[in-house]
């Protein structure tokens, strides 16, 4: 995809002490609770919430990825709302101890990929739910998806994620839209800034950097949050123009974070989208046809 690709740059090491530790901490949350508790989800309880990031026989995601990109990422992009109605529904009379040992089957085939595949798979593109990325991008994605799913859980009695587990959320969210926005053409950088530091993404048609960012160094285009309320934000748990009204959130240049636009019209349902929602509100005015483009719900 380009020269630079992202935090696939800083390797597999890098990878594997985020993403292992967010299934970690997810898995131990997920131990501590009664999943059959209702979550915030509509329709949801914490059992459909783990149900869905487990390995079952009828939905090995990860050798779906791997498969992919050993075979030049052709096919059809997955929709990730019919998978989960799928998945769910197969699975909604399993035991306790069935959905905890495909949560524990997830987290290993994450961690054999990343300890014996070839190297060279870690930058070959795969189909994944947002379009074609490389692979590794995609397994670093399951922080993304850790950390919000763990925030849900706290919805069900579980302790809140650790820190450091919403660090990997951000940096996977912030490697991903730089590797949309490369594909898209868009040249620019885009902060995700938190009191505790943040990430960041150079982007131009020849690739893209991933930087963490000390606290309060960010420049240019950035939204600025605790790591949790940026995540909340980016998933759609929360409406960020409240947030943003009460100063919790805070958009800078918010011109600049519109160039992402692009990137929505490509993949409607990317992370991060409800963020763009509230660039396009702030600016007002010419920017309601983006704001009407960027609401989903």
């Amino acid at each position: 995809m380009g020269r630079h690709q992202g935090m696939a740059d800083a390797g597999r090491d890098e990878v594997r002490t985020r993403v292992l530790a967010a299934w970690d901490s997810f898995i131990g949350q997920a131990e501590g609770i009664d999943l059959e508790r209702p979550s915030r989800l509509p329709g949801w309880r914490a059992h459909e919430i783990c149900v869905h990031l487990g390995c079952w026989d009828d939905h090995a995601a990860m050798a779906d990825l791997v498969a992919s990109a050993r075979t030049g990422a052709t096919g059809a992009q997955p929709d990730p709302d019919a998978v989960n109605a799928r998945i769910t529904a197969a699975h909604a009379a399993a035991s306790r101890e069935e959905v905890l040992a495909a949560l524990h089957r997830n987290r290993e085939a994450t961690a054999r990929y990343l300890a014996e595949a070839p190297v060279e798979l870690d930058t070959a593109p795969t189909v994944s739910v947002v379009g074609r990325l490389p692979l590794l991008s995609v397994v670093l994605g399951q922080a993304y998806e850790l950390a919000v799913h763990g925030l849900d859980l706290v919805s069900c009695g579980a302790e809140p994620p650790p820190a450091d587990v919403l660090q990997s959320g951000l940096a996977a969210l912030v490697d991903v839209t730089g590797a949309l926005a490369t594909s898209c053409g868009i040249t620019g950088r885009v902060t995700l800034a938190t009191p505790d530091g943040g990430w960041s993404f150079d982007a131009d048609p020849e690739g893209w950097r991933v930087s963490p960012v000390p606290a309060g160094a960010h420049e240019g285009p950035a939204v600025e949050g605790s790591a949790e309320l940026l995540l909340e934000a980016a998933s759609g748990r929360i409406n960020p123009v409240p947030a943003a009204a009460r100063r919790q959130l805070r958009v800078h240049d918010v011109g600049g974070l519109l160039q992402l636009a692009p990137i929505v019209q490509k993949v409607p349902g990317i992370p991060g989208g409800p963020i763009l929602q509230l660039a396009a509100r702030t600016m007002g005015g010419p920017a309601a046809a983006l704001g009407r483009l960027f609401r989903r719900g």
